[in-house]
């Protein structure tokens, strides 16, 4: 049987993307009609299996709910938690975290006005959170960011723990926005038909691309390992049970 080669080089070339977290990510050479195999294993895992921190959770002074509207602020309560959904942050530890709000006065009021928290980083400080439009407005809010994976809605959330006044959201942890793939075909001695996986990937800031990469090719081999010790064990007591057979049928003889 011809020998599978595995892929030699996995190149990372930042690209102009207009986040400044957009890369190029180059696989090759892998093995005639594996390119999409491993491409698609990779993108899926990107998107919705690496960890990360989301905001879980917001206490808005004076609001009790969700539908609510704020003197003096030209969002409603429903469109602040949308843009604060889009807040991304990175902890210097797995906890829950709370970062700061306090702004008096007509603003523009974005995620670089949370208060220093030491524990905290907000990778993307120009994001609009709200826009307060009188000399006597006042925002006043603390928002909880969590550490987890993928996708999780409010209804799977804890909540036990918040105060009265808490508003839970929908947490996005994945640090990962886009992964897309094309697939070119790539010369290794005399065939031209191996396979080279060209990434294009966007981060939200918190990552970067080879640490993505690293994590979501670390899970696949932890799945794949699972399964080939599952499979090893079950060959091995296959093998026992077959002499445990022969011996019975030698006594009987």
């Amino acid at each position: 049987m011809e020998h599978i080669i595995p892929p030699k080089q996995c190149v990372i070339t930042p690209t102009s993307g207009t986040d400044g977290h957009t890369n190029e990510v180059v696989v090759s050479p892998c093995y005639p009609g594996y390119g999409p195999t491993i491409a698609n294993a990779l993108r899926r895992v990107l998107l919705s299996s690496l960890p990360g921190w989301a905001v879980v959770a917001v206490k808005i002074r004076g609001v009790q709910h969700e539908f609510s509207t704020i003197e003096h602020v030209k969002e409603d309560v429903v469109e602040i938690l949308m843009n604060l959904k889009r807040l991304r942050v990175k902890a210097h530890s797995q906890e829950r975290h709370v970062i700061s709000l306090s702004i008096s006065g007509k603003k523009n009021v974005t995620a670089g006005d949370f208060e220093h928290n030491p524990e905290v980083d907000i990778a993307n400080p120009d994001l609009a959170i709200a826009t307060l439009t009188h000399k006597d407005a006042k925002l006043e809010m603390d928002v909880y960011v969590d550490f987890g994976a993928g996708y999780v809605p409010v209804e799977q959330q804890k909540k036990d723990d918040y105060d009265i006044g808490v508003i839970a959201i929908d947490a996005f942890y994945s640090p990962v926005k886009h992964v897309g793939y094309i697939i070119e075909n790539v010369r290794v001695g005399k065939r031209t038909d191996f396979d080279k996986i060209i990434f294009t990937v966007v981060t939200d800031g918190t990552i970067d691309a080879k640490e993505a990469f690293q994590q979501s090719s670390a899970v696949l081999v932890e799945q794949f390992q699972a399964v080939q010790s599952m499979t090893s064990a079950s060959v091995a007591e296959s093998d026992k049970e077959d002499a445990s057979e022969d011996e019975e049928e030698g006594e009987q003889e």
